[in-house]
């Protein structure tokens, strides 16, 4: 009798606990209600208690509305109409991850690092991330006037940007010498690994037959999961991609590659960045480990966190931080960043002419609330030979040159056996 008392005890005890801050949280909001300056909907508060209980998680956690429900399905297929850039949460601030090719972002001149001060007036401090794509995504035609603070440069700037359609192209390939192919993927959505297979094959009909492949994934934010394995795969016959760790034992998942996704034999090298992040830090990582490539450039942004979108009976949805992913030798590379084989920083030449500008320095361990591990401005040309756009390229990229010099005399081909 005396042991069932002290465990009613305890169980009330317990719950008193549990429900002790849901109590202090219902009294807050009915202060707000009834004394806030303004009227305020309790529909308003709840969202608002929402959001910020996700934002205060990790930079990655944050709740979609249902406008941004749907945005988020829109930007991993098909097209959007916006400015073309990717974006982040740094110290309460917009930050720039990386312009998309050849969008009026990439044109008016933003790059990596850069800082979005206003948004049509409005200051982007402590701005959600899906309240600053929202009002940079519009209508198609209609401008988008932004103040913006350039790396290295303490003089805001006004941008008056007009949207355009924004095609999701994800894989990019041109012929550098004859047999050596340059393929950057900039990003990975649910098209990449059919563009990538695409573009080798459409190579391999060329008169030289395909020596090597440079893969770029510099100033790559990375995307959907399922394409980072496939497009390992399509490099790897054996070996392991990436294990995803939960909190709980059973949400442990392991992607092995399979021999009838390989594609290709020949030698790979890959360049990153500190703007190759999440799903591009997984294809560096597995092609690393599984000695199936040599990695050039500089480490990584080391984003190793996955997040899950949830939806919710509303529309809405929450995206959640729900594991974190390691490399085939077990690797974490969450606030890390991968290593590459050869450390080379793009040399700091004009750069305003350069075509692939990686000044983005900004990594995971720089933003604020991460997860412990437990310049350009594009030269607008109309140039009419890619072949000549090329050789200027080459010329310039000294990351690109050792990639290619790699190709040729040390050359990596296969997995480890």
């Amino acid at each position: 009798m005396v042991v069932a008392l002290l465990l009613t005890a305890g169980l009330a005890l317990a719950q008193e606990d549990r429900f002790g801050p849901l109590k202090r949280f219902s009294q807050v909001l009915e202060l707000v209600e009834g004394n806030y300056v303004k009227s305020v909907t309790r529909q308003e508060l709840i969202d608002g208690a929402i959001v910020g209980m996700l934002q205060q998680l990790d930079p990655h956690s944050s709740f979609l509305t249902k406008e941004d429900f749907k945005e988020m399905q829109v930007s991993t297929s098909g097209e959007f109409s916006g400015i073309g850039i990717e974006i982040t949460v740094e110290n309460g601030r917009i930050t720039v991850i990386s312009p998309i090719d050849d969008t009026p972002a990439d044109k008016a001149g933003l790059r990596a690092g850069d800082v979005i001060v206003e948004i049509e007036g409005q200051s982007t401090q402590d701005m959600s991330l899906m309240d600053a794509v929202q009002r940079i995504r519009g209508p198609k035609g209609k401008p988008v006037s932004m103040t913006i603070v350039h790396k290295g440069s303490n003089k805001p700037e006004k941008l008056r940007i007009v949207r355009e359609a924004i095609p999701i192209v994800s894989v990019k390939a041109s012929e550098v010498e004859p047999g050596y192919l340059l393929v950057r993927i900039t990003r990975f959505n649910e098209n990449t690994t059919n563009e990538l297979k695409d573009a080798v094959k459409n190579a391999s009909k060329a008169e030289a037959p395909i020596k090597g492949i440079i893969l770029d994934l510099r100033n790559n934010p990375g995307g959907l999961l399922d394409q980072a394995v496939s497009v390992s795969d399509f490099f790897l016959s054996k070996g392991r991609i990436v294990t995803i760790k939960g909190r709980r034992d059973e949400q442990r998942k392991d992607f092995e590659s399979k021999k009838d996704g390989t594609e290709v034999s020949m030698p790979v090298t890959v360049v990153i960045n500190a703007g190759s992040a999440s799903a591009s830090e997984i294809v560096a990582g597995a092609l690393q480990d599984n000695k199936r490539a040599l990695l050039v450039g500089d480490k990584t942004f080391g984003k190793g966190s996955v997040q899950t979108v949830i939806p919710l009976n509303d529309g809405s949805g929450v995206k959640l931080t729900t594991a974190l992913y390691y490399t085939p030798s077990g690797r974490s590379i969450q606030a890390e960043g991968i290593e590459p084989d050869f450390k080379v920083p793009l040399q700091d030449l004009d750069k305003e002419k350069d075509l692939f500008a990686q000044g983005h320095q900004v990594r995971e361990r720089d933003l604020s609330r991460h997860l412990d591990n437990l310049s350009r401005k594009k030269k607008t040309t109309e140039s009419g030979d890619p072949k000549v756009r090329i050789k200027e390229l080459m010329e310039r990229d000294n990351q690109l040159k050792l990639a290619l010099e790699l190709l040729k005399y040390a050359p990596v081909t296969s997995a480890a056996n």
